[in-house]
């Protein structure tokens, strides 16, 4: 299986290459951003690619991809509603309407978050934005699964790019065994993401929206 992944330096993302470099079914794990992610594996090749809107010299790279995990993303904290949707919805439908094109069902899971407003008329604009996303996402000629979890725990030396919140995470790290007891559908880990993505790309899944409870049971 040929793997594709979006945001592997962010925190979700690492997690997810981490398990596709583990998975004995990944052939290859192909990894796209504007910066290349500092590893090394057999199976790993990386594309640096500065426009993330536009993918027309690098078609020829993006053919017989059989899944993409897409877990690139932005926090939505100080920017305005149409700079967010720039980044959220216009780079990820780019993203999404070329690979549809080039490889016709494959399947796309898509990293959203908990809390997603799939009406897009919600107070919460982020949410809205993201809810778009999805919809849109939904309607295009892929497999697509939209990821929505909660609170996720770094495993594995995973870390957050966001200063703030690798502080929480490293704060929070001897209280999470208590979390996930008090919490157990609300939390995952970042191995169960890429875990659960790994399986939704063999074997599919009777839910298009996978809320964190359906991450975590994901065997």
């Amino acid at each position: 299986m040929k793997v594709l992944v979006f945001g592997a330096t962010g925190m979700v993302g690492q997690g997810v290459l981490r398990e596709c470099l583990l998975d004995p079914e990944v052939t290859q794990a192909l990894c796209l951003g504007r910066n290349p992610t500092g590893q090394q594996h057999p199976k790993l090749r990386e594309i640096v690619h500065t426009d993330l809107y536009d993918y027309s010299n690098i078609e020829a790279e993006l053919t017989g991809v059989d899944a993409c995990f897409y877990c690139l993303g932005v926090s939505s904290v100080g920017m305005n509603e149409a700079d967010y949707a720039h980044i959220s919805y216009d780079m990820t439908l780019a993203a999404a309407a070329t690979l549809a094109r080039l490889n016709p069902n494959m399947v796309f899971t898509y990293v959203s978050g908990a809390g997603t407003d799939s009406t897009e008329k919600g107070a919460v604009m982020w949410a809205r934005v993201k809810g778009k996303t999805e919809n849109a996402l939904l309607r295009l000629p892929l497999r697509a699964y939209m990821f929505r979890p909660g609170i996720i725990q770094p495993l594995h030396g995973v870390r957050s790019k966001t200063r703030l919140y690798q502080f929480f995470y490293t704060l929070a790290a001897p209280l999470f065994p208590v979390f996930r007891a008090i919490f157990p559908q609300q939390i995952t880990t970042t191995e169960q993401v890429g875990k659960a993505m790994l399986i939704v790309a063999r074997r599919g899944s009777d839910k298009k929206l996978l809320e964190s409870k359906d991450i975590a049971t994901l065997r």
